[in-house]
């Protein structure tokens, strides 16, 4: 069966009892709020909570380094996540933290994971506030994915290729800056906005689409069907 990148709020629902799929909250702030905290006040039935931080590196460049292949393993099995399980990621910003958390999958070798279109905000159904009791799963992370990643030097010396910056469009265009102490537009200055935070939120759409915003920004920023981005 294929399976992602991405599933809809149906399909989980049909499937959230299967023994073979793991639901996994993975709300992530810049600021102020704190996803744990908020996987405590409500998450979907039988989620289980993986923070941001615990599946980031400790060395590298930038403000989340990759994970070591033994770091991701270890929080993946006290996750529950077997190499047959079907992963399902989700947060409340149109999936544009919980992608992470599909990449980082990806990267170490899983091959079936998604990302909830529409996030926490399509689901539509109950919510749970206690923990579940997982049995750690035996979920085994592969040699990482290298042509998944580019350093920054690589970056520069692109030719021919979009290159997309997901930042806020306030952050893009240096009209607030929040945590860098550099502000303004990417370091790589032929980059495009493309903003997560274009996606509609909760108060003015109650399910929006991962899919569909991909594609709006996708035309926004003028790429083409057949591009590559960065």
């Amino acid at each position: 069966m294929k399976f992602g990148p991405l599933v809809e709020a149906a399909w989980l629902h049909k499937h959230l009892a299967d023994p073979d799929v793991r639901v996994i909250d993975f709300r992530w702030y810049l600021q102020r709020r704190v996803g744990r905290e908020d996987y405590f006040r409500g998450h979907i039935p039988g989620a289980v909570f993986v923070a941001l931080e615990d599946v980031t590196g400790e060395e590298g460049a930038g403000r989340h380094p990759l994970p070591t292949a033994e770091q991701f393993e270890r929080e993946m099995r006290k996750a529950g996540v077997d190499p047959d399980t079907m992963v399902v990621a989700y947060d409340d910003a149109g999936g544009s933290v919980a992608a992470r958390l599909w990449f980082l999958l990806g990267y170490f070798g899983h091959g079936a994971q998604a990302v909830l279109d529409g996030g926490l905000q399509a689901w539509g159904g109950p919510l749970e506030t206690d923990a579940p009791a997982v049995e750690p799963g035996n979920f085994r992370a592969r040699a990482a994915d290298a042509s998944l990643v580019l350093d920054f030097d690589e970056v520069r010396s692109l030719r021919g290729v979009p290159l997309v910056d997901a930042r806020a469009g306030e952050r893009y265009r240096g009209e607030t800056e929040p945590v860098d102490p550099r502000r303004g537009t990417s370091l790589v200055r032929s980059a495009r906005l493309s903003p997560t935070t274009s996606a509609p939120t909760a108060a003015s759409n109650p399910r929006p689409s991962c899919a569909g915003d991909m594609k709006r920004s996708g035309r926004r920023t003028a790429l083409s069907s057949t591009a590559a981005p960065v």
